[in-house]
């Protein structure tokens, strides 16, 4: 099997599918539980699984192997990446009939696996250039519309800590007028998962016109990411054309938290006096712990 391993980023059920008659007969059995509910696959530990299928453990674990996967938790993974068909507007692989623990465990591992593929294709010298502008900004301006005006919100609770004057608008007007002040020395981050709204697209050229620096958190091959100075291209297997937004979201936020901690480290050992005492100031509001 190993001269015919898949390639990581191939769709792994076409991939079972296309191999089936290529498998010797213990694998065949694996493939052929996995492909009669791949939602339920996804749920199944490893033993589980391996009843299903009639198969010894080992046997699952070869089987994942051969499909490119470190072991079983990583073959889940790119399991659920795999699953694209669903509920229109609520999430990829929800479907009708579902119970609450059912689709409860989709959103969960189709996010785990969302994350995942971010953390693959998320550029270190980018993230690193955007911390440097980050660190020496006069000024921060987090804008985001729709799904993403909460991380946009989020973002300025976040960075509001580090002693650079911060904040968050959600909406076009605010945004475009923001820009048009701006100048060199601010920075202004722009999140958006299509990166593909008109409004933004144009916030980003008015913003660079006045000389601000334009970092995107968005699609690498949006018309956004054309206009930004640095952007951190990050995409999710959803379509929110039809579906509404659930892990893209979710990988916003956690590319806000690795721009804050990346701030966080440049500042040094000295900054945590600071940031102690922010954290300290809210003791008083709060019921001690039992």
């Amino acid at each position: 099997m190993a001269a015919n391993q898949s390639h990581r980023d191939d769709n792994l059920l076409e991939d079972i599918q296309a191999r089936l008659d290529s498998l010797n007969k213990s694998e065949r059995k694996v493939a052929e539980a996995i492909l009669r509910d791949p939602s339920a696959a996804t749920r199944y530990s490893i033993a589980a699984l391996a009843r299903a299928a009639d198969v010894s453990e080992p046997t699952v674990n070869r089987f994942c192997r051969g499909f490119s996967a470190t072991g079983f938790p990583d073959f889940k993974i790119r399991l659920a990446q795999s699953i694209a068909t669903g509920t229109p507007y609520v999430g990829q692989n929800v479907e009708p009939d579902d119970t609450v623990a059912e689709f409860a465990d989709k959103i969960m591992l189709s996010t785990i696996a969302s994350l995942d593929k971010a953390r693959q294709s998320l550029d270190p010298k980018a993230l690193a250039t955007a911390i440097d502008y980050l660190i020496q900004a006069k000024q921060i301006n987090f804008f985001g519309m729709g799904g993403s005006a909460s991380v946009a919100l989020d973002a300025q609770h976040k960075f509001f800590r580090f002693n650079i004057p911060v904040m968050s608008y959600d909406d076009a007007l605010m945004q475009r007028m923001v820009a048009a002040g701006s100048q060199v020395g601010d920075v202004i981050v722009l999140i958006s998962y299509t990166g593909r709204t008109k409004e933004t697209v144009e916030i980003a050229k008015v913003a660079r016109e006045n000389g601000a620096t334009v970092i995107g958190i968005t699609n690498p091959e949006s018309p956004l990411a054309e206009c930004c100075t640095v952007v951190l291209g990050v995409t999710a297997p959803e379509d929110t054309e039809v579906y509404m937004p659930m892990s893209s979201r979710i990988i916003h936020l956690t590319v806000i938290d690795i721009l804050a901690t990346g701030v966080t480290l440049k500042r040094g050992a000295d900054f945590l006096g600071h940031l102690k005492k922010i954290k300290e100031s809210l003791k008083a509001t709060r019921f001690p712990q039992s």
